[in-house]
């Protein structure tokens, strides 16, 4: 399964044109090959990463990152790799070590460990949602439909559940679709599919 740019750009927290200027210019080509784009579970990944350092650091000591890297022949998919910073460089976290990428390109480091996964906010002020839990109600596990978001504890999309609603199903009776599905867990789906379309620039 591969992802849209709007849901990728919500997952990830990027924008629609950073997504766009970040293929041009080659940080993150997407391994789905397909027209229109589409994002695998890894690149959303990676980008969630990016999207994270670039919250507090310039993009060119990113790209500096990425460069080092290659350097190096670390040249697996980037999401292969954990990359941190503290403030003004990129950091190559390696079993218990953290290795300067763009400061001190090769210096070890002690380094205090973020979860990528975990809320934060992006360079614009959008705060972006937790990547494991995008709603209380929904989850992300790459096991389950390739990392798609479903409702919590089911095999169930989420936007399958919301476009029941949307289409004048009302929360509390989805049940009768998806016996697993409760209202709260419906109204959550809309809420992250309200969001998937804003970011893609469609009307919910």
């Amino acid at each position: 399964m591969s992802f849209p740019v709007d849901l990728t750009a919500a997952l990830s927290g990027a924008s629609v044109s950073q997504l766009h200027g970040w293929r041009r210019t080659h940080l993150l080509e997407p391994e789905v090959q397909e027209n229109p784009v589409r994002y695998s579970f890894r690149d959303v990944v990676a980008l969630r990463t990016f999207v994270r350092l670039r919250s507090q650091l310039p993009l060119q000591r990113i790209r500096k990152a990425m460069n080092q890297l290659r350097k190096w022949d670390l040249t697996d998919h980037p999401a292969s790799y954990t990359l941190l910073t503290e403030g003004d460089s990129v950091f190559f976290v390696q079993d218990s070590r953290a290795i300067d990428l763009v400061r001190r390109p090769g210096q070890e480091v002690i380094l205090s460990l973020a979860d990528v996964f975990a809320p934060f906010e992006n360079m614009q002020g959008r705060e972006v949602a937790d990547f494991r839990r995008p709603r209380p109600c929904l989850e992300v596990r790459e096991q389950r439909l390739a990392g798609w978001p479903t409702v919590l504890g089911t095999r169930v999309p989420y936007d399958t559940v919301a476009k029941l609603v949307v289409g004048g199903v009302d929360p509390k009776d989805v049940r009768r679709f998806y016996p697993t599905v409760d209202k709260r867990s419906a109204l959550d789906a809309v809420d992250f599919h309200g969001e998937v379309l804003r970011i893609g620039g469609r009307a919910a």
